[in-house]
């Protein structure tokens, strides 16, 4: 099968390529990515060489690029990884995630419909479903109530995609992770950039009183999911894709401070995000009893080969530390 993976120079898509290309023999993957802040082919380094990969610099929403490459290389399915997804940066330019993900994923839509793609997969979010209280699940019948600009680019591109799905028959698939974390994650989401400031000794920042909680996803676990809906899924289908590992944000933070042996002191608490989400929490057992996908990595051990990957490859995020200052100032708090 020939696989266009967009935006697969990030953290996501480079590990899917890295899953697909390491358990199949009977696949090539063509990488188109823009190459954005987040964007990284060192994270492919040890594919770059090989016959069935090849990557393909391309802003999905570049109409003719888009075209040509899905013509060139034959492409037969797509999964599309390729967004703007951190919240915070939405929050201050909603036009570029408007443009990206809504944009962009109607382009890619238009050239799956013309060049005969036969599968779109799209990687969206639980964050559509907006926020849960202390109890419950979000499931696939759940209503949409995105609640922050990113949230609501995600949702707005699922729309289209539904609206192909149904206007022209296109095979569309919706993968709806809950918070995702490992090797290689750009140091603005919370796990790496705790990770990363309190290796480098800087202070480690937290939105509120960091009570929100999350559902917390190994990329490996992630990567195995969305290949199961790929070769598996039926049209149409969304499938949930979670681990039951809920965590509060505190005592995630808390978590890597003690495998670092590195003082809570080091948290400090900011004015919490506009709109901040308390809760998720995906139920993916439809994925589990239809398709036959399982989570399999505990939170302690996925957070344990994070750190360690982060501890033996600091001359990768090093450099982007100075990128990634805080939005707002914060107030040293001891933790």
């Amino acid at each position: 099968m020939n696989i266009m993976v967009t935006g697969g120079a990030g953290f996501l898509g480079s590990n899917f390529i890295g899953y697909m290309l390491d358990t199949y023999t009977d696949c090539r993957i063509i990488n188109f990515d823009k190459l954005t802040y987040a964007g990284n082919l060192d994270n492919l380094t040890d594919y770059s060489w090989r016959p069935d990969y090849q990557f393909v610099l391309g802003d999905i929403c570049d109409r003719a690029a888009v075209d040509a490459a899905l013509r060139l290389y034959e492409i037969e399915a797509i999964v599309h990884f390729a967004a703007e997804s951190h919240v915070d940066r939405s929050i201050a330019d909603p036009s570029a995630f408007a443009l990206t993900n809504v944009v962009g994923t109607q382009t890619l839509l238009d050239a799956a419909v013309r060049t005969g793609v036969r599968r779109f997969v799209q990687i969206s979010t639980d964050e559509v479903y907006g926020s849960l209280g202390d109890t419950g699940w979000f499931t696939e019948e759940s209503g949409y109530a995105p609640n922050n600009p990113y949230s609501a680019s995600k949702a707005a591109a699922d729309m289209f995609i539904r609206a192909y799905y149904q206007t022209y028959g296109l095979h569309v698939n919706y993968v709806r992770s809950s918070n995702t974390y490992g090797p290689r994650q750009y140091p603005e989401k919370l796990i790496p950039r705790t990770i990363t400031d309190a290796i480098a000794g800087r202070p480690v920042i937290i939105h509120g009183e960091g009570q929100s909680i999350r559902d917390w996803l190994y990329i490996g676990d992630n990567a195995a999911a969305i290949d199961t809906v790929l070769r598996k899924g039926e049209p149409g289908e969304i499938y949930n894709i979670g681990a039951e590992q809920e965590r509060r944000t505190i005592d995630v933070a808390k978590a890597v401070l003690d495998r670092l042996g590195k003082p809570h002191s080091l948290i400090c608490f900011t004015e919490d995000r506009p709109s901040q989400d308390y809760r998720y929490a995906n139920k993916s057992e439809k994925i589990q009893r239809t398709l036959g996908w399982h989570p399999v990595c505990r939170f302690e051990e996925g957070l344990q080969l994070t750190i360690d990957w982060y501890v033996r490859n600091r001359q990768w995020w090093a450099p982007l530390l100075n990128r990634e200052s805080s939005h707002v100032s914060a107030a040293r708090i001891p933790g």
